[in-house]
């Protein structure tokens, strides 16, 4: 048999009774089709339709060959487009290839944010060093546990920002504050004291404070630049929708969220004139993804 020209030529040619969807879904998630399509989400959302392309097939050469077909079984015929779909973000594709797997294979989960992130946290967690000083440091969490200990319930796992993973433990009063960020594969951002782990012989990473990438946004961002050329983009559904949250410091409950800055680019007679302004207190937002993207790609949080 001839190697498969498309991914419609794999669903005409395939045992369809022998292999069903949720297989070739399967298959999907894991990458088995990259090389044909690499867009995995208009393959998924297209499975449906290369079946009913297939059996459409079948049912024209049981009713006396109206197309012309060769070994590569369809290929006379008029192929369907794929389906629309989003594309998937690497976090999305990666999470779809453990499902079917059982382990990540075409990167790595820090890929999806370790840009923005590195803006905030420039240590590697390869370069961690036994210190008496807190350090900050990013990374996913791995083969999390957790134990009863001498003082309580405590969170083990791994940190890992693709450089190196290190050993790190949080907690009771950590983990019931953040359970919903100390989680397996979410992304984090930590505060905390690297010490020689005597018993593995590594290092072991005490957490003093974490943060989830929106909340590390708020706290370390400058504010959310806003570029306006023309109408103004719909900034208020920002404080609208994503508010600010109160969260309880030691210096006592504040609201945290990122701030808005405006930045004018002016037409007509005035043309080439431009000027910022800064929205204020008032203008804070709860910076999740969903809400950043309301104003991408042009929009961007300032750091420095």
């Amino acid at each position: 048999m001839s190697p498969f020209n498309s991914f419609f030529d794999f669903c005409a040619r395939v045992d369809r009774k022998a292999v069903n969807k949720r297989a070739v879904e399967a298959l999907i998630k894991a990458g088995a089709f990259d090389a044909l399509q690499p867009d995995r989400a208009r393959l998924l959302a297209s499975v449906a339709l290369g079946y009913t392309y297939g059996d459409k097939l079948t049912e024209n050469v049981d009713q006396g060959g109206l197309f012309d077909f060769d070994d590569s079984h369809g290929s006379s015929a008029t192929e369907p487009e794929l389906l629309a779909a989003a594309p998937w973000s690497i976090k999305e594709q990666l999470t779809y290839e453990k499902t079917a797997l059982g382990y990540y294979l075409s990167g790595h989960l820090f890929d999806q944010s370790g840009e923005e992130v590195r803006r905030m946290v420039k240590r590697r967690v390869a370069d961690l060093q036994d210190s008496r000083e807190p350090v900050m440091v990013a990374g996913i969490v791995s083969d999390l546990r957790i134990i009863n200990g001498n003082r309580g319930r405590v969170a083990l796992f791994k940190l890992d920002d693709k450089t190196d993973a290190v050993e790190a433990v949080a907690s009771e009063e950590l983990l019931n504050a953040n359970k919903e960020v100390l989680a397996e594969d979410e992304l984090i951002i930590v505060s905390g004291k690297v010490q020689n782990d005597r018993f593995s012989g590594g290092l072991r990473l005490t957490v003093l404070q974490v943060w989830s990438l929106a909340a590390a946004r708020a706290r370390f961002g400058k504010y959310f630049y806003v570029p306006v050329r023309g109408s103004l983009p719909p900034v208020q559904d920002l404080m609208r929708l994503w508010p600010p949250r109160r969260v309880e410091t030691e210096q006592g409950p504040v609201m945290q969220g990122l701030k808005v800055q405006t930045h004018h680019f002016l037409n007509g007679e005035h043309a080439g004139a431009e000027f910022k302004i800064e929205l204020g207190e008032d203008s804070r937002f709860w910076p999740c993804d969903e809400a950043l993207a309301r104003l991408s790609p042009v929009s961007q949080i300032i750091y420095d």
